[in-house]
């Protein structure tokens, strides 16, 4: 399988940019850096001895993926692996949508994955036309009224169809503690309404339908083994919330789906084996870390522009967004992530990043080639909008023009770019960019000396929201 490449042409540029010699001046500082994040982490994290600077070492992501495909090659039933695929191919019968509910890194890589590789209107495509699995929802990520509301109006209103499976809908849950506040309250409130739903089939089914990610012990937990839940799946140790989306917090999803998630992992394994062997100056995610780092450093480029120029990877860009401002937004250091989707948002923020400030780098994601038909413009003896002249021309064609009318704009105004080309869109491309892009995040947050684990400030708010509800 191809592997993802990394052009940063677009930022070597001695007026507006950085230099050959500066990316060549961090090659020493960088290996260095791997070498821990390959060897040292995972000795410290495996014998318990981290120094107190690296507390939380959240480490085990990177070797996640080898771990879960050993684990399912040695013994495929028992393995977590296993016990997703039996869990997601013997229960699409019963069912016709899922409601996922989880907050952050416990929702967005599933979301992520859905978007980039499911139709773009598959929940409301027809039960047969999905392949009899469910439509996907995505709530506890917000204490939005109206919002939870409608989702569980139209779960209740069940599928378009007259079987019994679109009368149903299954729960699966993703909190590690389970305190959560946004994520705890939707879980009672959409417990409830599938309670109410089953009836007098409440007792045999409830255990079924609610699928829990969580960690070994907390309140979601307890609340498993009080419904009688068949199957509970681990967030594993060590492996913060915002990088699990390769554990079974995006994998149970991403399995109900009907999507390859031996091959997402695959992809991931793929790309750690780069990251460890790849010289220097061919590896994407050191020649990624060391450009944009080195651009934030000496050109002031605060604000690092993920510009995805496909619809289908808007939500891979917004769990990159929340990736990177956990991870390394602390102690007064880290850029600010901003998705934008082209061609739509020329239309509305190109204007100020063409002209406005220039604290800000794009970097654009590309898909190299689709998954349809080359759809073309199309002749019509109605010329009025004068595109007969391109009748011929497809939509990857005009797209692949105003990536580089874009790119030469942005040049010309001394604005740098850089470019991750993506082969397509499957799993195995997704593994390798979401590995990338975790492993890219760690070296950075090492190279700016702020720990890339623990989220301090965000629990700052969750005890001010706590305390303002009179819970002391």
């Amino acid at each position: 399988m191809p592997l993802l490449r990394f052009d940063p042409s677009g930022s070597i540029n001695s007026d507006f940019g950085v230099t050959e010699e500066q990316v060549s001046g961090l090659a020493e500082t960088l290996a260095e850096l791997r070498t821990e994040i390959v060897e040292i982490d995972s000795k410290q994290y495996q014998s318990g001895e981290v120094p107190e600077h690296k507390q939380p070492l959240d480490a085990r992501f990177f070797w996640l993926p080898e771990e879960q495909l050993a684990a399912y090659e040695a013994d495929r039933a028992k393995s977590e692996l296993g016990r997703i695929f039996q869990v997601a191919n013997g229960i699409h019968n019963e069912i016709d949508a899922v409601a996922v509910l989880g907050i952050g890194g416990s929702y967005m890589g599933a979301r992520a994955m859905m978007e980039a590789c499911c139709d773009p209107y598959h929940n409301e495509l027809t039960r047969g036309a999905r392949g009899s699995k469910p439509r996907m929802y995505f709530e506890g990520n917000n204490v939005d009224n109206d919002a939870s509301n409608a989702l569980l109006h139209r779960l209740k209103a069940g599928g378009s169809g007259t079987s019994e499976a679109e009368k149903h809908f299954a729960i699966v849950v993703i909190s590690k503690s389970g305190g959560t506040m946004e994520t705890a309250v939707a879980f009672r409130q959409f417990l409830a309404s599938l309670e109410t739903s089953l009836g007098e089939k409440a007792s045999g089914k409830l255990g079924r339908l609610v699928i829990p990610v969580t960690g070994t012990s907390g309140k979601l937990q307890d609340l498993a083994t009080a419904i009688g839940c068949e199957q509970v799946f681990s967030v594993p140790e060590g492996v913060g919330g915002r990088f699990s989306i390769l554990s079974p917090v995006g994998l149970m999803p991403a399995a109900m789906l009907g999507l390859d998630c031996m091959k997402l992992l695959e992809g991931a394994v793929a790309m750690n084996e780069h990251f460890k062997n790849a010289p220097y100056e061919e590896n994407v995610v050191l020649q990624y870390v060391a450009v944009n780092h080195l651009l934030a450093k000496h050109r002031d480029k605060s604000i690092r522009v993920m510009s995805v120029w496909s619809k289908a990877l808007e939500a891979v860009g917004l769990w990159h967004d929340q990736l990177l401002a956990e991870s390394n937004g602390k102690q007064g250091l880290g850029v600010t992530p901003l998705t934008t989707v082209n061609t739509r948002d020329l239309h509305s923020r190109h204007q100020q990043h063409q002209q406005g400030r220039n604290d800000k780098v794009f970097n654009n994601v590309i898909v190299e080639n689709y998954r349809t038909d080359p759809l073309p413009v199309g002749y019509s003896s109605r010329n009025q909008d004068s595109l007969n002249d391109l009748s011929e021309r497809t939509l990857p064609e005009i797209m692949r023009a105003a990536i580089k009318g874009t790119n030469d704009a942005l040049h010309e105004d001394g604005r740098p770019t850089t470019d991750i080309l993506l082969p397509g869109i499957d799993t195995h491309i997704l593994g390798q960019l979401f590995q990338m892009l975790m492993i890219a995040t760690v070296v950075e947050g090492r190279l700016l000396g702020v720990n890339p684990y623990g989220q301090p400030g965000v629990e700052q708010y969750k005890q001010n929201m706590n305390k303002n509800l009179g819970r002391g």
